[in-house]
């Protein structure tokens, strides 16, 4: 018997809420890493493309989506 744990001090912890200015720093960083992502697309040739299996229309609609999407 005393290799038995007690379980009854273990408690379960209560789910962690995101301050809300954390999540709006959160939600910008993510816009403009985005932002990013699509400069660097904007960039590419036509051979970068086709290695990575994009056409030039999903490109350029890619490219119309605003920095929030």
């Amino acid at each position: 018997m005393k290799d038995l744990q007690d379980v009854s001090a273990i408690s379960i912890q209560p789910r962690v809420r995101w301050h809300p200015l954390r999540r709006v720093f959160r939600s910008l960083w993510q816009g403009l890493e985005r932002a990013r992502t699509r400069r660097w697309l904007a960039q590419l040739d036509h051979r970068d493309l086709a290695d990575l299996g994009l056409s030039h229309a999903e490109r350029l609609n890619e490219l119309d989506k605003p920095f929030w999407r």
